[in-house]
């Protein structure tokens, strides 16, 4: 078990007090295997502190708004590709073919594209092939953490923790302030969330991969 995918799911998942109470041991599993560099350690570590000195509801709010809130953050990888078209179900129904294949069984209430899901999954397959997988969504991760820090959002660290586990190297995505203030404009939120992908326009070849894999890997 790869247990840094383990640790970046929990620190993508909605606060609560069981994740606060397990800050210390989920950084002593990062600091057993070793697996992030130096820069990536210590982008964490910023996290961390906001976790631990936060209060949780403060934490719970800041999450919704920026998780549950903004289209263009969304932690659903297929809303990146497919937004909420019928193509979107189909992905859905062949990533969870690849969980059942190995074994790997979902939440009643969480869906298959479910980063912090797709995470857990990651952490019980050889590494290699989750470095693989990963790396299929590269150009999703690195849009969300620039988005995020563009924000200021500490959140960022664990998006670029992502990138360099699946060892890809990205252009970095421009993110510019008129963009930040449409998203957080409350009158335009309703019409970012429609049925074209969050990033925009058709998706390009490289996040369709993502689901290219999954069926391949399906059958």
């Amino acid at each position: 078990m790869v247990k840094t995918f383990k640790v970046l799911a929990a620190l993508l998942s909605y606060p609560e007090p069981q994740l606060v109470a397990a800050l210390d041991e989920l950084e002593q599993a990062l600091d057993r295997e070793k697996l992030l560099g130096r820069s990536e350690r210590q982008a964490l570590a910023a996290l961390f502190t906001v976790l631990r000195e936060s209060d949780l509801m403060d934490l719970q709010e800041q999450y919704v708004g920026l998780f549950d809130r903004v289209r263009s953050l969304s932690l659903h990888l297929f809303e990146h590709v497919h937004g909420e078209s019928r193509d979107r179900g189909q992905a859905m129904v062949d990533l969870k073919q690849v969980y059942e294949s190995r074994g790997f069984t979902l939440a009643t209430n969480e869906l298959p594209d479910f980063l912090p899901a797709f995470l857990e999954y990651l952490s019980f397959v050889p590494l290699p092939e989750a470095r693989e997988l990963l790396a299929d969504s590269a150009h999703i991760l690195e849009a969300l953490g620039a988005r995020l820090k563009k924000r200021g959002s500490p959140y960022s660290a664990v998006f670029y923790a992502l990138l360099a586990l699946s060892g890809e190297q990205l252009a970095p995505t421009v993110v510019d302030d008129a963009e930040i203030r449409t998203e957080d404009d409350p009158a335009t939120i309703d019409r970012l969330w429609q049925e074209a992908p969050a990033f925009g326009g058709k998706p390009d070849p490289d996040q369709v991969a993502v689901i290219r894999f999954y069926k391949g890997a399906a059958t």
